[in-house]
């Protein structure tokens, strides 16, 4: 008998530290005594509920990632922009998922290194129960911008989006390469699954206020005390 499929785990790790004045990828920046990308990645890794981990990377940038995350994870060099990134992690995985080894995959950010167990493994079943799972805040008061600096209340129900956000391995495969065939680049993975995967229901489940995304100088502030 052939072995129950497992979750993956996508890592998107090739950004720049522009915003948060850092010289390199902020990634790589020391987040209580550990690399950035560390927390990141061991958020999946501790959980025996998946089976592989892949990291993206800026090519150039493989020897720095793995001093920074150890021997486990698989490292890609990512593309150009964030859905050629995505593309590159599904492309290695295809060939489990093709074979229904693989048949869920959670993306995640880098950046967001506080991400807790709870919330990955509410994704995950939840993605593989309905087909796909994007966690989201609330955000009430919020208005939309319009012609001529006009503002509207926004209609209730908006939230800020958070990853990981996962979905069913082979839907999201092809839904990927369909956006390839088009020269299609999302915002992010939900993007690309409305676009190239109609049929498969996406279920918003509870984020988490803990899981910022570090972009500017204080949210490393805030991720330190946070992790104190």
């Amino acid at each position: 008998m052939p072995p129950a499929a497992g979750a993956a785990a996508v890592v998107l790790a090739g950004g720049t530290g522009s915003r948060v004045g850092a010289a390199g990828n902020k990634v790589l920046l020391p987040l209580r005594g550990r690399p950035m990308i560390a927390w990141s990645v061991s958020a999946f890794t501790a959980l025996p509920e998946f089976r592989t981990v892949v990291l993206v990377v800026r090519d150039g940038e493989q020897e720095q990632a793995r001093a920074a995350v150890g021997p486990g994870p698989r490292i890609v060099a990512g593309g150009k922009d964030r859905q050629h990134s995505e593309l590159a992690a599904l492309r290695a995985l295809a060939a489990e998922i093709r074979a229904g080894q693989i048949d869920v995959v959670l993306i995640h950010d880098g950046a967001r290194p506080l991400v807790g167990t709870d919330l990955v493994r509410e994704v995950l079943r939840v993605a593989r129960a309905d087909g796909g799972a994007v966690p989201g805040l609330p955000r009430p008061g919020l208005a939309v911008a319009g012609p001529g600096d006009t503002l509207t209340a926004a209609a209730d129900g908006l939230v800020a989006v958070q990853t990981p956000q996962g979905f069913r391995a082979s839907e999201l495969l092809d839904a990927y390469e369909a956006a390839a065939a088009d020269g299609f680049s999302g915002t992010d993975t939900a993007a690309c699954v409305a676009r190239y995967a109609r049929g498969l229901p996406v279920r918003w489940v509870s984020g988490s206020a803990r899981n910022i995304k570090v972009t500017y100088p204080h949210d490393l502030v805030v991720a330190e005390r946070l992790l104190s």
